[in-house]
């Protein structure tokens, strides 16, 4: 089968950083599934594994984990999935990837796809969905019952990006919280204020400050999806006492962070990695096959858009390379996706 692959870590700059591969088709055996993909989207781990994944591979890696397609075959332990159900999903980053005509999937992380979305609209929601609700309804424990979130807050570091386009929605519209997210462009602030956030305000000036500009004096929780360290100090200043922080970026080697500046307000924090129930085959490795599902129900409700905002048309080597400049250029808002002709 056709697909894109990685046979040597380089720049984005260089033509041959992805290319195009004839692969075997995979075959489902087990609890996984055939799917024939219809759409992928791309996400920043996509860059960074391209870049990390080696040199002279003795096998492409294909990478990949946003899709959207229809199941052509089960495998004999399957028992949520049969042969022509649309569905969407993220993916195991410890696996190969969606970027191919045909993938292999575990079927307990995978959702039915929104009937009322496109397969590209679809394949843009997946990953970030995923992270946004671990995020704000497991790590930080934030309750789906808006009642009980009356008066509480929370501020969204980076609200214009995939992740934060998601997470805005589901703050607001499912957890009824007020949502201050940071932009930093006329774009990206009309963006955040469309997916449902209150207040925006500027990531590119200190926190403290921006709050006080706009009269806020702090926030029960922060969901920060940038670069740590830049806002670690803004972030102490603006959590409220027994507040909760989740964080998914990693802090660099050069940039240590002091979690004492924490402790004063007894600061609860937590990591999301939508990878780790997958990667670690936890008890509850079937949970994200169920938000899924869960998400798409609110998508096909109209509770929660979509957030696909460019094409990139059909995948390959070269296509897929533009896709991975667009998410390094650090000017995303929303999602991209490209599709696979069938």
């Amino acid at each position: 089968m056709k697909a894109v692959g990685v046979l040597n870590s380089l720049p984005v700059t260089d033509v041959s950083a992805l290319q195009d591969v004839e692969i075997a088709k995979p075959v489902a055996s087990g609890k996984f599934l055939l799917v024939k993909v219809h759409a992928v989207s791309v996400n920043p781990v996509d860059t960074k594994i391209r870049m990390n994944a080696g040199t002279n591979l003795p096998q492409p890696r294909i990478l990949g984990w946003d899709c959207a397609g229809v199941v052509e075959a089960v495998g004999e332990d399957c028992s949520l999935f049969k042969a022509g159900d649309e569905v969407f999903y993220a993916g195991d980053v410890t696996r190969a990837g969606c970027n191919g005509q045909y993938h292999l999937i575990d079927e307990r992380i995978v959702g039915r796809k929104p009937k009322t979305l496109s397969f590209d609209d679809a394949a843009a929601m997946p990953l970030t969905t995923i992270t946004a609700w671990e995020a704000l309804f497991e790590r930080m424990g934030i309750s789906k019952d808006a009642a009980a979130n009356k008066g509480k807050s929370i501020l969204i570091i980076g609200g214009a990006g995939g992740v934060g386009s998601i997470a805005v929605q589901l703050a607001k519209k499912v957890a009824g919280l007020q949502v201050i997210a940071t932009a930093s462009r006329p774009q990206t602030e009309q963006w955040c204020r469309d997916m449902g956030a209150d207040q925006v305000i500027n990531h590119r000036e200190a926190l403290g400050d921006e709050f006080k500009r706009v009269g806020l004096t702090g926030v029960n929780y922060i969901l920060c999806l940038v670069g740590t360290a830049q806002h670690w100090h803004g972030m102490a200043d603006v959590i409220l006492p027994q507040g909760k922080l989740c964080l998914i970026v990693d802090t660099e080697s050069n940039q240590p962070v002091n979690i004492n500046l924490f402790k004063p307000k007894s600061v609860s924090i937590s990591w999301e990695f939508m990878f780790t129930r997958s990667r670690f085959q936890t008890a509850d490795i079937a949970e994200q096959g169920v938000l899924l599902n869960e998400a798409s129900r609110l998508l096909d409700a109209g509770v929660l858009r979509h957030t696909r905002t460019e094409h990139y048309g059909p995948l390959n080597a070269a296509n897929l390379l533009k896709a991975h400049a667009k998410l390094e250029s650090g000017t995303m808002v929303g999602k991209l996706v490209l599709n696979v002709p069938q």
